[in-house]
């Protein structure tokens, strides 16, 4: 157990460091966080900032000699960078874990093993690779960089076994020696929940109540809770979550994003070993944030509760929102802003998020559509 007082390090300075951060901060931790930039959103919070290229463990290293455990904020992190910190210092979640959530190939085998269910899916890294896998798998399907990718990058919709043999090129980047990449069945589904899941040393699960999760050019731009599926669903998505947890062995945090049918049946698509943009709504609408639960389970605390204590619908402020007009937004008192502190609007860049809290999740959506169009002028 690491007591109030310690130095928590994390690997990465970005926003999700930022909010882990301030969590530490308030319960007694000290704060060190790695990462190639003076001046990222984690500065400001941070007692220590080890600057230096997260791809260089020599760089990084200097994080292990300030921090007493160490986590990390986003998973296109070199493993070899985690690994020469894990050889003086505890960390969290640990270093395998982040080797299978950062290939899609590593990933879907991994959850089959568990035994959680998974869209029909083939790797693919050859141009026979693709064409057994399109046999397989079949169409419409979606054909996948098997690391690297996010927010909709690295990834194509294929229709047509022509248009897969173009994005086989676009994709592996060379036609003869491509790199790994995954084709997965393109699933009909009703809607996209995530549960953000922690788990202690000592076992101890908690998973948080499943968000609806609403994309813009593939983008999170609202998540929905509790989401509007059935209390069958809403229990069936925690309880995989804790199964994936329990199964990985799981010390921290971890987003588990899913597909649900339009039957009710659960698909996972993908992890997370992290906070989770989909868990900020945790911040003003539970009892325990994702944020002060990840600090907890790295320390080896015992987990908070994670009762919903009012519907609330998260929305993403993106670059494109900017110049912001955060007084009209927040003329809606049930409208909680978090900005992230970058110094750069780019188009498409997370900017922030806000939290609004309503009376049902219908209208917490609405009041959240409304204080988007605000806080942009709209």
């Amino acid at each position: 157990m690491i007591l109030p007082g310690s130095v928590v390090g994390i690997v990465g300075g970005g926003q999700l460091a930022r909010m882990s951060a301030l969590a530490a901060r308030a319960m007694g931790y000290r704060v060190a966080v790695a990462d190639p930039d003076p001046d990222c959103p984690a500065a400001p919070v941070a007692d220590r900032v080890v600057v230096g290229s997260l791809a260089d463990p020599d760089a990084v290293e200097p994080l292990a000699d300030v921090a007493d455990v160490i986590t990390y904020e986003f998973e296109n992190i070199d493993p070899a960078v985690l690994e020469r910190l894990a050889a003086r210092r505890p960390v969290h979640p640990r270093v395998e874990i982040l080797r299978t959530c950062q290939n899609r190939i590593f990933e879907k085998r991994a959850l089959e093993r568990i035994g959680i269910p998974v869209a029909p899916w083939r790797p693919v890294e050859s141009a026979a690779d693709l064409e057994a896998a399109l046999a397989s798998v079949g169409l419409p399907a979606v054909l996948k960089t098997a690391t690297m990718g996010y927010d909709g990058k690295g990834q194509a919709v294929v229709r047509t076994v022509e248009a897969a043999r173009e994005a086989y090129v676009a994709l592996s980047g060379q036609p003869q020696q491509a790199r790994q990449l995954v084709l997965e069945r393109l699933v009909a589904f009703a809607c996209e929940l995530s549960v953000v899941v922690a788990r202690s040393a000592a076992g101890q699960g908690a998973a948080f109540p499943a968000a609806e999760n609403i994309h813009e050019l593939n983008i999170l731009a609202y998540s929905i809770v509790p989401a509007r599926v059935s209390p069958e669903t809403a229990a069936a998505a925690r309880s995989l979550a804790l199964r994936i947890a329990e199964g990985l062995d799981l010390v921290g945090l971890l987003g588990v994003e899913m597909f649900c049918l339009p039957d009710g049946t659960l698909l996972v698509n993908e992890l997370a070993p992290r906070p989770h943009n989909s868990g900020h709504f945790t911040q003003d609408a539970c009892a325990t944030s994702q944020f002060e639960q990840h600090v907890r389970a790295v320390c080896g605390l015992p987990l908070g509760a994670v009762d919903l204590l009012s519907p609330v619908c998260m929305v993403n402020v993106m670059g494109e929102d900017f110049p912001l007009a955060p007084a009209a937004a927040l003329t809606d008192p049930h409208v909680h802003l978090h900005l992230y502190g970058k110094r750069e609007a780019r188009p498409h860049r997370k900017m922030g998020h806000m939290n609004v809290l309503g009376s049902s999740a219908d209208e917490a959506l609405e009041r959240a559509r409304v204080a988007k169009a605000a806080v942009r002028g709209a």
